[in-house]
This record gives structure tokens, sequence and C-alpha cells, in this order.
């Protein structure tokens, strides 16, 4: 998480509201940047780079075609207790990467952006998501104890996920 303040993108100048928390992952792959994207622009593959213990299912019928305004739906199990999620694709560049915003699901802020930039041969994948919890302050214990580090264990996963298929 960052302590320092950082700009919300939705309101340019202005600074993240209080709350919000980031998280960033990145990692290089194999993969040249055509494969690279054309793999995350599969929402099919969302369900092979989410943990097991999630039971990640896509509700959506398939195959969805990626786009500003795309709608996915899925469901997921947290602790036990399903969830439901959508999603809106809110930036698509074709190539560079995407951004889906959550519109129903566990968080009040949920904005995803996915990058990808092309190295040497490979690809470096970055993923920046910013998040806020309900009930901000209250929910500071349970974001330090819980869902910080299911998060960060859930982008762990990813990473090795996206290796095994990306190199």
């Amino acid at each position: 998480m960052h302590d320092r303040p950082m700009l919300d993108p939705a309101h340019p100048g202005a600074p993240r509201p209080r709350g919000v928390h980031v998280l960033t992952s990145e990692q290089r792959v194999r993969t040249g940047l055509a494969g690279t994207f054309a793999f995350f622009a599969d929402a099919a593959n969302l369900q092979a780079i989410t943990p097991p213990f999630l039971d990640f299912r896509i509700l959506t019928p398939l195959p969805v075609e990626m786009r500003v305004g795309a709608l996915i739906e899925y469901r997921l199990r947290l602790a036990g207790l399903p969830l439901g999620w959508l999603t809106r694709i809110e930036e698509w560049e074709p190539g560079r990467g995407f951004t889906d915003v959550q519109l129903r699901g566990p968080y009040t802020r949920w904005v995803h952006r996915h990058r990808f930039l092309p190295d040497g041969t490979g690809t470096r994948v970055l993923d920046r998501v910013e998040y806020a919890l309900p009930l901000a302050p209250l929910s500071a214990p349970a974001h330090a104890l819980l869902v910080r580090p299911a998060l960060e264990r859930i982008f762990a996963f990813r990473r090795e996920a996206v290796a095994r298929r990306l190199g």
C-alpha cells in the first residue's frame, strides 16, 4: 500500500480519496506483446489465473466481446460465502491495456488497470488496483488482517499461473 497521496484518475489533479488502497503487481513473460494481450483479452482465461479457493465462475456467456462498455458477471466464494461481481470495461486499448471497474461486488471501489509493455522478445505485465472497503475507516483492521493479505495471495497465484501459460 502506498501511504503518499496519489492522484485519482477519475478526477485529475485531486488527491486519491481517503480509504482507497493501491495494489500493484508486475511480471515479465516470454510471450510477445500480441500474444500476451490476446491472452488477457479473452475473459475465459480469467478463471485459469484465479486461485481455486475463490471458486470463481464466469456467468456471462462466452466469448465476451471485449470493448469499452463490455459487462462481465461472475460469482466467487470468499470464506465460503457466495459473492456476485459485475465488471464493466472502462478503457480498451488493444495491444496496450484495459481497465475494468467493479459495478457490483464486495468493494466500494475497484478499478483494475492492466498494462502491457514490450520488453525485448517478451512483455511486461503491469497491474494496478485501486480499491476501497465498505465502512472505511472502520474496516481498516479487516483490511490489514484479511483483505490485503488475501489480495496479495490472489495476485501471487495469478503471477504464477500467467508464468505457466506465457513463460
